[in-house]
């Protein structure tokens, strides 16, 4: 079973999708940010706090499968975060990301996914994908932050269509689309 959990920054896409394992021991928690500064730091410890003290924690945005384990339920938090790493380490300092990099990078970070879900498929494992929806905004004046802004966007539909379910959370409140 996949299950993606979308949602804008603040609209409790994560204790939303922390709750659909409420019940569970077995859970891996697939954290992706990455601690370079004291914000982040303390945003992080915030989630850890949240979360049972019996779940395993996975930290990593690549080579998701090595995190598979006995357990049979797995929540990855988030896929935003997972996107925009896999974007800035293989984009790193350029200035203009053309067409062709950005379909490189999408494919990179959908493989990777892919390859995780297929994994979680075979052993009939529960996955949940938390991830943000950022296309509903004003344009982003800068063009990597377009960039970003639309990366995510197809990321996030071709996850989407992958899912056996699919939530969008407005004010805290969950919606099923799918």
């Amino acid at each position: 079973m996949i299950t993606l959990v979308a949602g804008g920054a603040r609209s409790g896409k994560s204790s939303f999708a922390e709750s659909i394992f409420k019940e569970k021991r077995d859970v891996v928690y697939l954290a992706t940010s990455r601690f370079e500064d004291d914000e982040m730091k303390e945003r992080i410890r915030i989630h850890q706090d949240s979360r049972p003290k019996e779940w395993r924690t996975f930290e990593g945005n690549e080579t998701l499968t090595s995190a598979i384990g006995l357990e049979s339920h797995y929540l990855l938090d988030c896929l935003t975060v997972l996107t925009s790493n896999i974007m800035f380490d293989m984009t790193k300092d350029l200035e203009l990301i053309d067409t062709k990099m950005q379909q490189t990078v999408e494919d990179t970070i959908c493989c990777e996914l892919i390859h995780f879900i297929d994994q979680i498929q075979e052993k009939n494992f529960h996955l949940v994908i938390v991830t943000n929806e950022v296309g509903c905004a004003i344009v982003p004046e800068h063009h990597i932050s377009r960039v970003y802004r639309d990366l995510l966007g197809r990321v996030n539909q071709r996850i989407a269509s992958l899912s056996d379910e699919v939530y969008f959370l407005f004010c805290g409140l969950p919606v099923k689309l799918k």
